[in-house]
Order: structure tokens, then sequence, then C-alpha cells
């Protein structure tokens, strides 16, 4: 295991890197709790450092649920931090209200000058579904047709073709019969980090959710890693990819950051039944490319840990592959 504390399950990460170092992030809450499913709403956010992305030096926890009423009161979950061009650090972040039971969903930002110590902007409340967009998403709480109103895990990052950013989330596509067919990769612009734009979603369709997106390039061409469940996958992916249904992590292809998006073909990326690696990020570590998740193993068994890298190859078609070692299977 690379990323692990004693007394404490972690699960979904993101990373930074700041000169050689990387910053790792990641969702924590204390074993104590007994029942793996506790954890979600139990949870505050741990950072560790590593100059090799396999030995870390845990720093704590550095940011949580607001201590009084508030929009994030409930949960603050999976996020991304990124650097704008004064070297300030802003890390976005999912939080949720116990007024509303941690169903809805929005998006916040925090700032910190040292990767650690952060201040929410204003209240911290980024990003809500409303506005002339907010039709071409599930903006409300079906009960009975999804278990919850998705607006999660924003994946940041600079707009290739501007000035600007670019923010990527989970989301789910309204008006849609078959439950496992509205996920979706939300979408929203700003030109200074403050001020964003909800836009369309980039991609609809293939599973029931998309989460923790992470959009990046390689040799011209864009991909959009995401994780999902077995038991999510829509009736026309089950009818498009042969092998039997697997949790774990696979990704969208594309020519451009904006799109349009295809579900990657070929077999599903990592994934395995019950799930062995869940949440991944791809990182530019010090030797290429690797995948980094957390061990999951289902409910009885569930790891709380984040495994060793695994190598990640590009083939000659552009398609991903992971080169299992031995090591990141303990």
């Amino acid at each position: 295991m690379v990323i692990a504390i004693d007394k404490k399950w972690i699960w979904d990460s993101w990373y930074a890197k700041d000169g050689d170092t990387y910053h790792g992030f990641f969702l924590q809450a204390d074993t104590s709790l007994i029942d793996p499913d506790l954890r979600h709403l139990n949870v505050t956010q741990g950072h560790a450092t590593s100059k090799d992305l396999v030995n870390w030096t845990h720093l704590g926890t550095m940011f949580g649920p607001s201590k009084t009423a508030a929009w994030d009161d409930s949960t603050t979950w999976t996020g991304s931090v990124v650097q704008d061009d004064a070297g300030l650090w802003h890390l976005f972040y999912t939080g949720t209200t116990l007024a509303e039971k941690s169903l809805y969903q929005r998006i916040g930002h925090a700032t910190s000058t040292d990767l650690h110590s952060w201040e929410r902007v204003g209240d911290g409340l980024c990003l809500d579904i409303t506005g002339p967009n907010a039709d071409c998403y599930e903006k409300d709480h079906i009960v009975g047709h999804w278990h919850d109103r998705a607006m999660r895990d924003p994946w940041v990052m600079r707009d290739p073709d501007s000035d600007g950013w670019l923010m990527y989330f989970t989301a789910r596509a309204p008006g849609i019969p078959e439950p496992n067919a509205g996920g979706a990769i939300g979408f929203a612009t700003s030109p200074d980090l403050i001020n964003w734009t909800l836009r369309p979603p980039v991609f609809t369709g293939g599973m029931g959710q998309l989460e923790v997106p992470q959009v990046f390039e390689v040799a011209g061409i864009w991909y959009c890693l995401f994780c999902t469940s077995g038991h999510q996958w829509s009736d026309q992916y089950r009818r498009t990819n042969p092998e039997s249904p697997v949790t774990g992590n696979h990704y969208l292809i594309a020519d451009h950051p904006r799109g349009p998006w295809r579900m990657a073909p070929g077999p599903f990326l990592d994934g395995a039944e019950p799930c062995r690696r869940y949440a991944a990020r791809i990182v530019d570590g010090p030797d290429g490319l690797v995948i980094l998740g957390f061990a999951d193993g289902g409910k009885d068994k569930f790891g709380g840990y984040v495994m060793d890298p695994e190598p990640i190859v590009v083939g000659p078609d552009g398609l991903l592959h992971v080169q299992p070692t031995a090591k990141a299977a303990e």
C-alpha cells in the first residue's frame, strides 16, 4: 500500500505537483465507525507529500465540513487542486448540507498559499445547477429514480484555447427513462477561477454515473478517466461490450477537451468484481504515466488505502492499458 493511515479509511484521492514534490489529497474517515459505508457522511480531507508517488509523508487533516450551518456542513468530498498564474492554489471540492440530508451536491472553492491551510472563498459555494443551462441536467433529486442530485467530483484545468479554465464534474442528464443511461460529465467555464458559467454536459450515457472524472491529454489525444459500478452499466453499453460487467475505472476519448467525447472501445480499462481499485487518477510520475486509486474489495473486504502506482501505456491506437505489478496487487 502507498497511502495508508492506521485506524483510518482512505478512498478518493487527487494530486498536484509543486516543483519536484507531489501533493496527495484524499478523503478519510475513522475505522472506529466499523461499517465502511458510514465513511461517506463522516469525512474529512487528508494531505500527504511524496517525491516518487510511492513513499509518502502524512501532514494530517487539511479540510473538512463547515463547523456552522452552511451549504457544506455535512460533507466535503472529492475535488481537484490547481495553481493560478500568481502562484495561489485553488481547491475545488464537493459539498452537501445536513438540511438536505446530504442528497444535493454542489461545488465549492477554497484557496491556499501552502497547499495545506485552506480558506473558503466567501461562503465557499462556487457552482450549482442553476441558470440558463440548468435544464440540461437532472437538477432535482428524482426520488425512486436515482439516489441523489449529482453534482460532484470537480476536475479543473486550464483551457488550452484561452486564458480561462474548464471544469468537469459528475452529473446526470434529465428525462432519460433508463436510470443507467442518464450518467453525464457536467461542464463549466471560467475566465478567472472565481466566476463560473454552467454549460451543457459534454457527454451523456453509457453508465448511470461517471464518477471522479479526470481530463488530460497525451500526444494530441484527450482522455476523460472515470469510475463506475458494474451494476450501473447501461443496456446499450452491455450490448457493445461483451465482457461481464465489472466495477472500476474506464475512460472517454476525444480530439478536443470540449468533445465530442466517446466511450473508449474495447475492454474496460481497470475493473474487477468485486472491485479491486476505484476512483483512480492517472498521474505523470517520475518514470511516466501511472494509475493511482484506492483498494476497494467491497464492503466485507474494504481496503481503505491508496494502492501502489501501476504503469499506464498508451497503445499505437491511442487506447490506454494498465501494466499490473506484483507490488500494486498487495
